[in-house]
């Protein structure tokens, strides 16, 4: 699959570690407090397809469950971003319940106190799960460090840059597995 990205198209900045994790489709949930849009249908991404941004900025081993913080490592390519995978959302849900969303701890990297604190940030307490189909790139995106991919925000649009996205990490019956495994959760 060819992208000729339009300049809608970004990339969502995450935590190294996830972004492995994502691509190698360990897992496909992330657990986000920003970058989510309220309309009058629901709760959206800003983008549906976007390409996975790796940050090594703010990774906490303490919020990483201990299984993945052999992920861990410093930025492989300093002055360079390297993006290696093409997400697409499959599902979002805003959850308001601090139990629902530690239920979902073993669906995804963070640890419980990780998932407590980003589901209180800034005295809101609610998260966003959004389940995520991954395409590794057939050759990973790499980019110049500037000035406008930098800085705390989750969004960055990246231009007219092309890339080629493989096969989904994780097929489609076991995606399914995981969405039903991800509502179950939800409604215990």
């Amino acid at each position: 699959m060819t992208l000729s990205r339009p300049p809608a198209l970004s990339a969502l900045k995450e935590w190294d570690a996830q972004c492995q994790l994502l691509t190698l489709g360990r897992v496909s949930l992330l657990l986000r407090k920003g970058g989510i849009l309220e309309t009058h249908d629901g709760f959206e991404v800003e983008h549906r397809r976007f390409l996975l941004y790796p940050t090594f900025l703010h990774q906490n081993p303490q919020e990483l469950q201990p299984q993945y913080q052999p992920l861990l490592r410093p930025d492989p390519a300093p002055g360079q971003i390297v993006l290696p995978a093409l997400a697409e959302v499959v599902a979002v849900h805003k959850v308001e319940s601090l139990e629902a969303a530690l239920r979902l701890e073993p669906l995804q990297a963070l640890t419980a106190g990780a998932i407590e604190r980003r589901f209180h940030y800034r005295n809101r307490p609610w998260i966003h799960a959004l389940l995520l189909r991954v395409r590794p790139l057939v050759t990973p995106l790499t980019l110049e460090e500037t000035p406008d991919l930098l800085g705390c925000v989750s969004w960055v649009p990246l231009g007219d840059a092309a890339a080629q996205a493989g096969v989904a990490a994780v097929g489609e019956a076991g995606l399914h597995d995981r969405q039903d495994e991800l509502e179950r959760l939800l409604t215990a």
